[in-house]
C-alpha cells in the first residue's frame, strides 16, 4: 500500500504527466533507499548555502517540467568544487527554457548500473536491469523480469548481463556489494507494483553502487496518462 506521501507528490505532477528528480528521490527516500542528500535552489546565495551544507564536491542539475531528458539540454554540471564554480553553473543552469530551480546534491561514486520498471499492456510491470549512464542506450546490456521479483529472478538478471564480471571486481576493479543490489531490486519490485496503477515507468540512472552501498543518484518517474 503507497504511503499517502507518495499519493500527495505523484497527485501534484499529474497534470504535468510525469515526476521532477528532486520529489522521485523524496519518494524513493521515503521507502527506505538511499539517495544522494540534496536540495533545491531558486538563487544564488540558495545554492551556495545547500552546497556549504551538503559539502564540495556537489553535481548541479535543473529541475522543470519543460525538461525531461537534462542532458540534452547541458542541464548537469558535475565536479562542482567551489563556490566560483556553483555561482557559474547556476548562471548556465537558470538561462534553460523552463527554469524552475536547480538541485544541487552530493556527489555519489561507484560502478553506474540502470535499474528501471515499464507497465507492459499483456504482462503487468516489467523490470529492468543494466549497466547504467548514458552508454545504456548504445550498449543495451540489460535483463528484464515480470515483477514481482523473486530472489532467484534477480539471481538470473545478474547474471544475464555481457559486463556482469565488473560486478565482481573485474580485474582488479571494486566488486559491488551484491545483497545490496539484491534488496535495491528486489525493494524497487515491490514499490513498482504498489504504483502500477499510477506509473506509467520508472528510470533509475544511475544506481552508483560500492563495495557497500547502492544509492539512486538520479530518478524520473512517468505517470500513467488518463483514459
Amino acid at each position: 500500500m503507497l504511503k499517502k506521501e507518495v499519493k500527495d507528490i505523484l497527485a501534484k505532477h499529474e497534470k504535468y504527466g510525469w515526476v521532477t528528480e528532486p520529489d522521485a528521490l523524496q519518494i524513493f527516500s521515503l521507502y527506505g533507499f538511499r539517495t544522494p542528500r540534496f536540495d533545491v535552489a531558486t538563487d544564488v546565495a540558495q545554492a551556495a548555502a545547500i552546497a556549504k551544507e551538503i559539502g564540495y564536491p556537489v553535481v548541479a542539475k535543473i529541475v522543470s517540467h519543460d525538461v525531461v531528458h537534462k542532458s540534452d539540454v547541458k542541464g548537469v554540471v558535475v565536479g562542482i568544487k567551489d563556490d566560483k564554480t556553483l555561482e557559474e553553473a547556476f548562471r548556465h543552469i537558470s538561462r534553460i527554457e523552463g527554469f524552475d530551480g536547480m538541485l544541487i546534491a552530493e556527489m555519489v561514486k561507484g560502478l553506474e548500473l540502470i535499474i528501471g520498471a515499464k507497465n507492459d499492456l499483456q504482462f503487468g510491470p516489467m523490470i529492468l536491469l543494466g549497466m547504467g549512464g548514458v552508454g545504456v542506450e548504445i550498449y543495451k546490456d540489460v535483463s528484464l523480469r515480470m515483477a514481482p521479483l523473486t530472489g532467484r529472478d534477480v539471481e538470473g538478471m545478474i547474471d544475464g548481463l555481457v559486463a556482469g564480471k565488473l560486478l565482481s571486481g573485474y580485474r582488479g576493479g571494486a566488486s559491488v556489494n551484491m545483497d545490496e543490489l539484491k534488496k535495491t531490486l528486489i525493494g524497487f519490485s515491490g514499490l513498482m507494483m504498489d504504483m502500477r496503477h499510477l506509473v506509467e515507468s520508472i528510470d533509475l540512472n544511475p544506481v552508483m553502487c560500492t563495495e557497500k552501498v547502492c544509492t539512486i543518484a538520479d530518478a524520473r518517474i512517468m505517470l500513467k496518462k488518463e483514459g
